[in-house]
C-alpha cells in the first residue's frame, strides 16, 4: 500500500531542523511529508537551553590547553563526563576534532560558520511571526557568569574581540553591573559576567517546534509516524514505511540529528559524526531568574522555562544505548543552589538527550554524494535550535535549484569524501 503518493519530498526527522526544512520547502510550493517515529520536537529539540544564539559565531573547539584535557581525563571538572567503554570508538573522531581545532584551522571554520549563524534570528523571525509563537520568545540575551577573576578576565577579553570582529553586542559586567542585572543570583560569589545581548531565548523549545509544525500542517503539509531505517531508493525516488503505509517521493531529506548515522550507514555513508549526551531537569524554585545564566566554571546552565527552572549539564561521552548516568546533574544541583534556591525537582526523572557533532564543527547541508534525490541536513552540534530555520532555508534552495542565500560550500557533505 502506498501513502501520500503526491508528496514531492520526504523529510525524515521532526525536530527543529526537519520541521524548518519542511516549512522552507513548502514555502517554495512543494508538497512535503514530514516523517518521525514520534511527535514533533520530542527529542533533542525539546531538551536544549532554549537559546537562539546569534553570537555563537565561534563553534566549540577541542581544548588546546593540555591542563584542561588532563582535568577531563581525571574527571576533575563537571563540564565533561565520559564512559570508559565508549572511548575506543571515540578516539578517531576526537582526534580529528582536535586537528580541526588547531587555531588557524578553527579561525577559518569560524568565518564559514558565522555566515550561517548570523542568519539565525532573521530566519526564525519569519516562522515565529507566522506561527504565532511570539509569546514563547524573549529578547534579553543570556549570561556567562564567572566565579574566578582569571576566568572572567579571559572571557571578557575574548568576548570583546568576538564582538568587534563579528559585529555583536555584549556587556561586560562587574560587581555593580551584576547586582543590577542579575539580582536573582548571589552575585557576591561571582567575579564578573558576560551578557550576550543579541541572543533570543525560548521558554519552551518543544512547544516552539510544535507551533512551527502546526503552521506546516495548516498550509497543507502532512505528518506521519514512520521508521526512518526503512528508507530505500526506488529507482525513481525514495520510499519509507509509515503508519499509513509506504510513502514515496522523488526526493528525501535526512534531518535525523544523532540518529542519522544509523540510517545512512545502511546506504553506505560513514559520516564523521559523534554524539555528546546531555541531561536536564526542572525545579520549582528560581522564579526570579529572568535571563538564562551559565555558571561557566561548573558547567551548568540555569534557564527559566515555562515548566520551571531548567538545569542543563555539559557533555557526556557514552554509547548511544548506555543507561543514564546523571552524575553531572547532581553536581549541577549543588553548585546552582549556591547561586539561587532551585527548589524541588518537577520531573520524576532527569531528561537525557543527544547532540550530533561533526569533527569540523560545521553542520552537513547538501546533496548526498552517491544518491540522486537524497539530501542531508544534520550535524548541528549544540546549535540545532539556533540553526534550524537558517539551514532549512539553505537546503531548500539547493533542492529547488534556487541561488542560495549564502555560500553552501563550507557545509557540503562532499567535504568528507
Amino acid at each position: 500500500m502506498k501513502a501520500n503518493g503526491d508528496a514531492q519530498c520526504l523529510v525524515l526527522g521532526a525536530g527543529i531542523v526537519g520541521v524548518s526544512t519542511a516549512l522552507a520547502l513548502q514555502a517554495h510550493g512543494l508538497q512535503v511529508l514530514l516523517v518521525d517515529r514520534q511527535g514533533p520536537g520530542k527529542e533533542t529539540s525539546f531538551g536544549n537551553a532554549g537559546l537562539i544564539q546569534r553570537e555563537a559565531v565561534v563553534p566549540y573547539a577541542f581544548p588546546r590547553n593540555w591542563g584542561k584535557v588532563v582535568e577531563v581525563a581525571l574527571r576533575q571538572g563537571n563540564d565533561v563526563h565520559y564512559h570508559l567503554g565508549a572511548l575506543p570508538s571515540l578516539v578517531g573522531p576526537l582526534w580529528r576534532y582536535r586537528w580541526h581545532s588547531e587555531p588557524e584551522r578553527h579561525a577559518a571554520i569560524a568565518r564559514s560558520y558565522a555566515t550561517l549563524i548570523e542568519q539565525s534570528i532573521t530566519e526564525h523571525v519569519t516562522w515565529i511571526e507566522m506561527s504565532g509563537a511570539s509569546d514563547l520568545v524573549k529578547k534579553d540575551g543570556w549570561v556567562q557568569a564567572f566565579r574566578s577573576n582569571k576566568a572572567f578576565e579571559a572571557a571578557a577579553s575574548e568576548s570583546q574581540a568576538r564582538a568587534t570582529g563579528f559585529g555583536l553586542n555584549v556587556d561586560v559586567l562587574g560587581r555593580d553591573g551584576m547586582r543590577a542585572r542579575l539580582d536573582a543570583l548571589r552575585t557576591d560569589l561571582l567575579q564578573g559576567a558576560i551578557h550576550w545581548l543579541d541572543a533570543w531565548t525560548v521558554s519552551d523549545p518543544g512547544a516552539l517546534v510544535g507551533r512551527y509544525t502546526k503552521l506546516f500542517l495548516a498550509n497543507g503539509g502532512r505528518l506521519a509516524l514512520g521508521d526512518a531505517c526503512s528508507l530505500r531508493s526506488t529507482g525513481q525516488g525514495w520510499a519509507v514505511k509509515t503508519d499509513h503505509g509506504i510513502a514515496e517521493a522523488p526526493s528525501a531529506v535526512v534531518a535525523l540529528g544523532p540518529w542519522a548515522t544509523t540510517v545512512l550507514s545502511r546506504l553506505g555513508y560513514r559520516l564523521p559524526i559523534f554524539v555528546k549526551r546531555g541531561y536536564h531537569r526542572h525545579y520549582d524554585g528560581g522564579a526570579r531568574l529572568k535571563i538564562p545564566t551559565l555558571d561557566a566554571e561548573h558547567g551548568v546552565m540555569m534557564a527559566p522555562m515555562s515548566r520551571g527552572l531548567r538545569l542543563l549539564t555539559g557533555a557526556e561521552f557514552a554509547a548511544a544505548a548506555a543507561p543514564p548516568t546523571p552524575v553531572q546533574l547532581a553536581v549541577a544541583e549543588r553548585t546552582a543552589n549556591e547561586l539561587i534556591d532551585i527548589g524541588d525537582p518537577v520531573d520524576p526523572q532527569p531528561w537525557l538527550g543527544a547532540r550530533p557533532c561533526t569533527v569540523d564543527m560545521k553542520p552537513i547541508i547538501g546533496a548526498a554524494p552517491r544518491h540522486n534525490g537524497l539530501w542531508f541536513n544534520l550535524g548541528h552540534g549544540h546549535q540545532g535550535l539556533t540553526l534550524g530555520p537558517a539551514s532549512g532555508r539553505l537546503l531548500a534552495e539547493l533542492i529547488l535549484g534556487v541561488a542560495p542565500y549564502i555560500d553552501p560550500a563550507p557545509f557540503s557533505p562532499r567535504r568528507f569524501t
